[in-house]
């Protein structure tokens, strides 16, 4: 397999996070879409789309959104639930997290952290993001304050779903000590098997195919 990342990337931190844990071998070839490689020639004969993260499987078999990657990685793995049930909260939660965080994170993230150079001409829609942020963001401290992880069952790619943008939360310009809940679940998936950081997506180097 082969994941085509971009560095410091919630997104594609989720699938790369997964492929870890489940032990799983793969190829990283980052993507630098600061400086728009994901618009190059050579990147659109692979996903015509011009986005990342995207997975390439095998000859015939390639997908973009991250989400969906954790679905097909999880399949018959320990992240995936077992019950019917279960396997549909993921699934809220997943959505949950790329209707509700995702879009307001990330982009307060961007202009705060990766590019603070542009951080005061865009100091009105960072706000603007981060407000959006807080509402999801409380939901889902008051859903982790009576629990260990997303699902009752464990640990699984609700979690990692969520995960991605959410640890890093203080990065968008917001505290994690008004959300205890989340703060003491970020602790618990830190601890999980196979767990590894975000920063080591920034340092291909050190990973093996």
């Amino acid at each position: 397999m082969k994941l085509y990342a971009c560095l410091g990337s919630g997104n594609s931190y989720k699938p790369w996070l997964a492929l870890h844990q489940l032990g799983q071998a793969f190829d990283l070839i980052l993507i630098d879409v600061l400086q728009g490689e994901q618009k190059s020639h050579a990147f659109l004969k692979i996903n015509p789309l011009g986005v990342v993260p995207f997975l390439e499987i095998d000859a015939d078999k390639r997908m973009g959104e991250s989400n969906a990657m954790l679905w097909y990685l999880a399949h018959d793995s320990v992240l995936m639930p077992a019950s019917r049930a279960e396997q549909a909260e993921a699934l809220q939660w997943m959505f949950f997290e790329q209707s509700k965080l995702e879009p307001f994170l990330s982009p307060a993230r961007l202009f705060t952290t990766i590019l603070p150079d542009h951080r005061q001409e865009r100091a009105g829609d960072i706000m603007g993001w981060q407000a959006g942020a807080k509402a999801g963001l409380a939901r889902l401290d008051a859903h982790l304050g009576h629990r260990d992880f997303m699902l009752r069952s464990g640990y699984s790619i609700a979690d990692i779903a969520l995960f991605g943008y959410v640890h890093v939360l203080e990065e968008a310009g917001l505290s994690m000590a008004h959300y205890p809940g989340i703060a003491r679940w970020v602790a618990r998936v830190e601890n999980t098997d196979g767990f590894r950081p975000l920063v080591d997506l920034r340092q291909p180097q050190d990973e093996a195919a």
